[in-house]
């Protein structure tokens, strides 16, 4: 006897789901359920559409009704909502704009309702001028308007993935633009001197950045035309649109009164299985609560990659396959103009809130052999504990950011070690790597901290330094330290250390640096075997560039 499955909601777990299940079980009688008119689209191509990078708004559409029937067998119901769940009875309420209210019967459920973007209580939100972005529908209404002449400036609010992105794609297209986020830096799921990069990057392609300017209201401006943007400081920003992208909460209020249990901010609570506390009924993507992959903890991650995994795990345990997932670490990436940024596991933030001990080094290496054209600098950060597991990486640059952030990523996946990362024999010829990789030269310096031979402190530590107590050594060239240094910092180039000895006070520690990481090692080596007490400032200089941009405030 075939099975009946119903799906509640397309993207990217729901019709993963569906696919799959298909391709497992021939006989399945499968029901797809979409709110809307699109059942599968790539949202994460949304805002590119919106620039004009995307040039074709079919190119979106990754499967229609027609496609899913013809290939799959698939029966997929558009403009059909549920609005309830029995799950004792095993019946879903539908109401549909073609076949009014319904209820369908089930012998498996899986819930993939995603996510919704947060419209808080904030005076004015309902002002039409206001739109946010989560489907197709959306996307249109947002092109329309910019494609319009007179739509000449836009402010968008949130400075995550989305806001971020739109905070681009507005600017390609011409418009001014100014990014409004309430806490101190965008991008959360990076540290803060990590960060700056990224808003260099928006500043210097012109998006005017309101960071810690938390939105108080909004009104329409004098005449009618326009949105003004009220700022918690006092000031306000007027715009012709206004893109809000403060986060997304999970669409599960028709979950209501069905007895399946749900996290304290609405996401539905499932085990490694997909499955709820309710029989036969799983639930997959943005609106599920899954475990973290790095500490055991529960998250919620609303990302493409994680859905599609867990869709088709439901799939598999409907079909009696002994699937699990292991968890999510967070792995992402962002395009911001030039710039590619990526992470992977926890960043400094996480580990301090859950009192994770951790150690935190940085290198600045190139994207490929540095006397083959084209070399790009990028900036590495990794998260290790004093055991050597590999607990998280930011990365940042214009080349190659995309592959060492995987390599770690799959480290981490693998329970790996930075010893492991000084081991992995990745691919080399001069237009693409080093022979010695960034993702090598990283674990080198993990492991001289663990193995003791190096004693870093990171930008963060130069904060609040006891001048008397310290001596901060600049053992770059002359002519680098003439470019700019560390107030107070004395110069000695590491080739003439060790015969200027003499010069540096033993009763005091050495805060040694160079440009970015390699000559201070050495330079440390140096002192510590001839008695001196050293760490080595890791980053170098470059690191300390980095952390001190501070975004303009000026309209």
């Amino acid at each position: 006897m075939s099975k009946k499955v119903i799906i509640v909601g397309g993207v990217a777990g729901g019709a993963s789901a569906a696919a799959r299940l298909r391709r497992l079980d021939e006989s399945a009688d499968i029901i797809m359920l979409e709110r809307g008119e699109f059942v599968s689209f790539a949202n994460c191509g949304l805002p590119y559409y919106i620039g004009g990078t995307i040039q074709e708004r079919s190119k979106l559409l990754v499967q229609t009704p027609e496609s899913l029937k013809a290939r799959f067998r698939i029966d997929v119901r558009t403009f059909s909502e549920a609005v309830s769940i029995d799950p004792e009875r095993k019946m879903i309420k539908i109401e549909s704009r073609d076949r009014g209210a319904y209820e369908e019967s089930y012998d498996d459920l899986i819930l993939s309702p995603g996510a919704k973007p947060i419209r808080p209580s904030i005076p004015g939100i309902d002002n039409p001028s206001i739109h946010t972005l989560r489907n197709i529908a959306d996307t249109d209404r947002i092109k329309e308007l910019v494609d319009r002449e007179a739509t000449r400036s836009a402010v968008v609010v949130g400075g995550g993935y989305i806001g971020v992105e739109m905070a681009e794609n507005l600017r390609e297209r011409g418009l001014d633009v100014t990014l409004v986020e309430a806490a101190p830096h965008i991008l959360a799921p990076f540290d803060s001197e990590m960060v700056v990069l990224a808003e260099k990057e928006l500043e210097e392609h012109g998006v005017r950045l309101r960071l810690n300017s938390p939105v108080q209201a909004f009104r329409v401006a004098e005449g009618g035309i326009g949105t003004v943007v009220e700022l918690g400081n006092g000031d306000s920003v007027t715009a012709d649109i206004v893109i809000l992208a403060i986060g997304v909460m999970p669409d599960t209020g028709f979950l209501q009164g069905s007895g399946i249990q749900m996290g304290a901010r609405g996401h539905i609570i499932v085990n490694e299985h997909m499955e709820t506390n309710q029989p036969s009924i799983y639930a997959v993507g943005d609106a599920v609560e899954t475990t973290d992959f790095m500490h055991g903890g529960q998250t919620a991650v609303p990302l493409a990659g994680p859905a599609n995994k867990q869709g088709r795990i439901a799939a598999d345990r409907i079909c009696g396959l002994d699937s699990s997932y292991k968890g999510t670490q967070g792995t992402a990436i962002i395009k911001v103009f030039g710039l590619t940024g990526a992470s992977t596991g926890s960043n400094e933030r996480t580990l301090n809130k859950l009192g994770v001990p951790y150690h935190a080094i940085y290198v600045h290496p190139i994207s490929h052999a540095g006397y083959y054209p084209g070399a790009k600098p990028m900036s590495l950060k990794l998260l290790f504990n004093e055991q050597g597991r590999v607990l998280g990486a930011q990365a940042f640059g214009e080349e190659g950011v995309d592959k060492r952030i995987d390599v770690i990523a799959t480290v981490i996946r693998l329970g790996g070690t930075v010893y492991d990362l000084t081991e992995l024999e990745l691919s080399y010829a001069p237009p693409y790597s080093s022979a010695k990789d960034p993702v090598n030269m990283a674990g080198y310096v993990a492991e001289n901290v663990l193995e003791g031979r190096l004693d870093v402190l990171t930008v963060n530590e130069l904060d609040g330094i006891d001048a008397d107590a310290v001596q901060l050594l600049d053992v770059r060239t002359v002519a680098e330290y003439g470019r700019g240094h560390l107030d107070g910092a004395l110069n000695i180039p590491v080739d003439d250390l060790r015969e200027r000895l003499h010069e540096l006070d033993r009763n005091k520690e050495i805060y040694a640096y160079c440009e970015v990481g390699l000559r201070g090692y050495i330079a440390s080596r140096i002192l510590s075997q001839h008695g001196f007490r050293v760490r080595n400032l890791t980053g170098g200089h470059k690191s300390c560039r980095i952390a001190s941009f501070t975004p303009s405030l000026e309209e």
